[in-house]
Order: structure tokens, then sequence, then C-alpha cells
């Protein structure tokens, strides 16, 4: 059996998938946030006695949560890369 009749071989992305670096950006940000939503000064008439920091924090967390549990659970299938035996 020759090489160009059988399937090429595939790879999932891995650390390099976008949406693990978008997810533990978003997930960086939400842990920053959500501690200065706990800890920081609230600041509740600003923003109409919501804690702004808290709630964009975990919302932040959320998503970043999100984006990385689809990469795992969907991870991108990459195909192996191979150079062409001179052939145009």
């Amino acid at each position: 059996m020759s090489d160009s009749t059988t399937a090429p071989k595939r790879h999932a992305a891995g650390l390099l998938d976008i949406r693990n670096i978008i997810g533990g950006l978003l997930f960086v940000y939400g842990v920053i946030l959500t501690l200065m939503g706990i800890f920081g000064d609230k600041e509740l008439e600003k923003t109409g006695d919501v804690n702004a920091n808290l709630w964009a924090g975990l919302a932040l967390l959320v998503a970043g949560a999100g984006f990385m549990l689809w990469a795992r659970l969907r991870p991108l299938q990459v195909p192996e890369h191979h150079e062409d035996d001179g052939e145009a």
C-alpha cells in the first residue's frame, strides 16, 4: 500500500488552540476582577449598588472556563504536515 492512499495522520492542536489562549486570558482577568470585587473598594455608589468587579469577574471566570472546556471536549484536529516528493 502506498502512502498516497492512506489517510493523513492528524493530531490535536493542544495548547496552541486559540480557544485555550483566549480562555486562559479570560480566566486570569476573571480571577483578578473577582479578587478586587471581594477585597477591593467596592464603590457601590458609582455602580448603582452593584459590585461590578465581582460580577464581571465571575462572568469572565465562567467564560474562560467555557472556552477551555470547549477546547477540551471538541479538540481541533490538525493534519500532519508532510513534504511532496518533488511532484507539482
